[in-house]
């Protein structure tokens, strides 16, 4: 959105605060009374409310730039990524330690992050009720308005749904006719959250007033990401293949690739024809001190001795996650059955000052705006120096993540230090454009459609090899902000598929599932995407025998089949939900 929208955001979401303080551990409740907002005016303002939630701030009981923000992250960085093998927990042993149990799915219903998670989504969707409520007040609209403000209500009250039951499968179902907010967690709510997205798909225009407002387009593309998880394949197919030919962003640009790899990871470059739907983020928008920032991958910087930023070390890429990169030097394509035969080399017994050769083995490109690695240029930073940039590399490994971290020529404009770590205006994509031709590949093979599900996978990898995409190395080293050669930093190397690869759908899906976990890394997707699939318990344990061999975090980490595939329901919300003794929430299985 605009940065006036977001700057109303910040101002909305304070008032939503301090109304809801009073009752906010229970979840289903309203937040403002719609009698003192039912204007054209006061509605505008609790849909921009409803949209400011996003940010997974409000979940926590910390401030802003507090717990919250990471705890209830958009990205899912904790639920996702770590809990899919895409990363280590990082810092340092016993930081953060309902991370830690998180990791190794040892956690029980008392982790206060996942309340914290759970909150943060009612918030939305009690605030998106509210918006439904009011609405109703209102009666100066014209039929392509309300359509307009009940479509991207209702589409965000299915996202925060989508969110709680791929985290939980078991929530209970609000809406805006419900009187008694003490609901049972009993029924399946896939159908609502259809509804929901079948509504705002086919109500909202094609494009908005601002960039981060939910569209036609963004409505279609949740609606058979929805299908997909229902394993409604035909059905995703079919809508996926509309959106790919006919698709706009909210800001009128045609859905497209970026022609380079980061433009997905950079503030100068959010909304782009790339982004489907994205949580906006301003770095220093609010000149009053209130972050409109991507604060929840605060933590998720370099930190160590020679650090350039001043928090925090976690969401450490997986030296597993890194292996995946390995290509094969005649074909350019991975190693799809024994990447970790093929491994990337590391530093993990040297120290920085100690001399270190980087890997000089072909690797796909993506890899070095996904993992700072030692050796190979850290965006505009320098060269990463390894452990002098890890707090504990015994303990989550050597690398860093790099996706959602802002450059140093631009820290001033895109970085924000209105907290105590650092923020971003980096947007938090939801959804982008690779994400759908990789869905649409899934459910083409999933339906027969394999040279379609080829042509899509290879559309994704032909961007990774545009050599204007490419990490290089610097001018001058020693001033990293001085531009870059146009010699690649690595031995970069990456190949399209033929059909020999897709000659089955066993082994289409194996080369789609295996082109998500390296295209999407670290954005929040890989657990969910293994529980879907089916295969967690194989893929999440092989990765623990791996990864625990070589850093103590998930030593003793397991995947209980049947159980894992759910976090627990929060302890707290069970007892809240207890009606003369008896809890109306019941626990997932083996909890």
């Amino acid at each position: 959105m605009k940065t006036k929208a977001l700057i109303v955001m910040t101002i909305i979401s304070a008032v939503f605060a301090s109304a809801c303080k009073k009752f906010i551990d229970q979840p289903l409740k309203g937040s403002l009374e719609g009698q003192f907002l039912g204007t054209k005016e006061g509605v505008r303002d609790l849909l921009i409310g409803t949209y400011a939630v996003l940010d997974g701030q409000q979940g926590g009981d910390a401030a802003i730039g507090g717990g919250g923000a990471w705890e209830a992250s958009p990205d899912n960085w904790i639920y996702g990524g770590i809990a899919g093998g895409d990363a280590n927990k990082g810092s340092d042993p016993g930081d953060q330690t309902p991370i830690e149990s998180i990791s190794r799915f040892t956690t029980d219903p008392t982790n206060g992050f996942l309340n914290s998670k759970w909150k943060a989504d009612y918030e939305g969707i009690s605030r998106a009720n509210t918006v439904l409520r009011t609405v109703t007040l209102v009666k100066n609209y014209t039929e392509d308005e309300l359509n307009n403000i009940i479509g991207q209500t209702r589409f965000l009250r299915a996202h925060y749904y989508f969110d709680l039951k791929k985290m939980f499968d078991k929530v209970p179902y609000i809406d805006e006719n419900t009187t008694d907010f003490n609901q049972p967690n009993n029924t399946d709510i896939w159908p609502q959250i259809e509804a929901d997205f079948k509504f705002a798909y086919e109500n909202l225009p094609g494009s908005q007033e601002d960039a981060g407002r939910a569209n036609k387009w963004a409505a279609g593309v949740y609606l058979a990401k929805t299908y997909l998880y229902e394993h409604k394949f035909e059905q995703a197919r079919d809508l996926f293949e509309v959106v790919i030919a006919q698709g706009t962003t909210a800001n009128g640009q045609h859905y497209a690739l970026n022609e380079r790899f980061e433009d997905n990871f950079r503030a100068a470059t959010n909304n782009s024809a790339e982004s489907v739907f994205a949580v906006q983020a301003a770095a220093n928008a609010d000149p009053g001190g209130i972050s409109n920032a991507n604060n929840g991958d605060m933590l998720n910087f370099p930190y160590g001795e020679g650090s350039p930023f001043g928090c925090c070390g976690f969401y450490q890429p997986s030296i597993d996650l890194v292996n995946h990169f390995r290509t094969n030097p005649t074909t350019g394509l991975p190693y799809l059955d024994d990447y970790n035969s093929h491994a990337i080399k590391t530093d993990m017994k040297l120290k920085s000052s100690q001399d270190f050769t980087p890997d000089e083995g072909t690797i796909d490109p993506r890899l070095d705006w996904t993992a700072g690695r030692r050796g190979i240029p850290y965006l505009d930073w320098g060269i990463h120096p390894g452990n002098d940039w890890v707090r504990n590399q015994p303990y989550a490994g050597p690398y860093s993540p790099i996706k959602m971290v802002y450059g140093q020529a631009t820290q001033d404009t895109e970085g924000d230090g209105h907290s105590w770590a650092p923020g971003s205006g980096i947007n938090n994509n939801i959804i982008r454009f690779s994400d759908v031709l990789l869905m649409d590949a899934e459910a083409q093979a999933q339906t027969g459609g394999l040279a379609r599900a080829m042509e899509l996978v290879n559309m994704v990898r032909k961007r990774a090899a545009n050599p204007d995409g490419w990490v290089h190395t610097y001018k001058d080293p020693s001033k990293p902000t001085g531009g870059f050669t146009n010699t690649p930093a690595a031995n970069y190397k990456i190949g399209l598929y033929t059909m020999a690869s897709f000659s089955s759908k066993e082994d289409a899906l194996k080369a789609i599932y295996f082109e998500r976990k390296i295209e999407l890394a670290l954005e929040g997707h890989r657990f969910f995407d293994l529980v879907r699939w089916g295969i967690a318990e194989k893929e999440l344990n092989t990765y623990f025998a791996y990864q625990g061999q070589l850093t103590t975090d998930v030593r003793n980490g397991h995947f209980t089949a049947d159980k894992n595939e759910y976090y627990p329901i929060p302890q707290r919300q069970i007892d809240l939900s207890a009606a003369g003794g008896t809890s109306k929430l019941s626990q997932n299985k083996g909890y």
